[in-house]
């Protein structure tokens, strides 16, 4: 096995180890050491597999750290994210970008699933892997009946 470079989410850290899952393809990585890593950060790195036996890894070089959050927020969605809401069937999803960077996703639930849906959203680690891949920060997690926005902000 080779170097890899790619942006990484941080799902397990110990002092002395860590976990890295690529955001670009998946690929989980046990690290034998922590570099200084914590749970929820998002990491652009390159590793490589440590020999001889090549089944755990190490950070070779480290271009950026992130700390990730995802919060559920006390606004309801804006009136751009209902009127996509209902532009669409339950159970759809659509997308845009914000201006900048990051991307605003909307959902579309049955009224009496919505608290279930956002707290699935909040819960979910490919909300934190998504918001790695786009490079931003922050994931802000709005709702009300029939409608759940997902904003990932810088």
């Amino acid at each position: 096995m080779t170097e890899k470079s790619s942006t990484f989410l941080v799902t397990h850290a110990e002092d002395d180890s860590a976990v890295l899952k690529d955001v670009r393809d998946g690929q989980v990585h046990t690290l034998s050491t922590n570099p200084g890593v914590e749970p929820r950060d998002a990491v652009d790195a390159t590793v490589a597999p440590e020999p001889p036996m090549e089944v755990t890894w190490e950070v070779v070089d480290i271009d950026d750290r992130r700390p990730l959050s995802v919060e559920e927020s006390d606004e309801p969605p804006t009136t751009q994210e209902r009127e996509m809401a209902a532009e669409q069937d339950v159970g759809d999803l659509a997308r845009t970008e914000r201006a900048g960077i990051g991307e605003i996703h909307v959902l579309s639930v049955p009224p009496e699933e919505t608290e279930t849906a956002a707290s699935d959203v909040l819960d979910d680690e490919g909300t934190l892997a998504r918001a790695a891949r786009l490079g931003v920060n922050r994931v802000e997690v709005r709702s009300e009946d029939g409608v759940v926005s997902v904003r990932y902000l810088p």
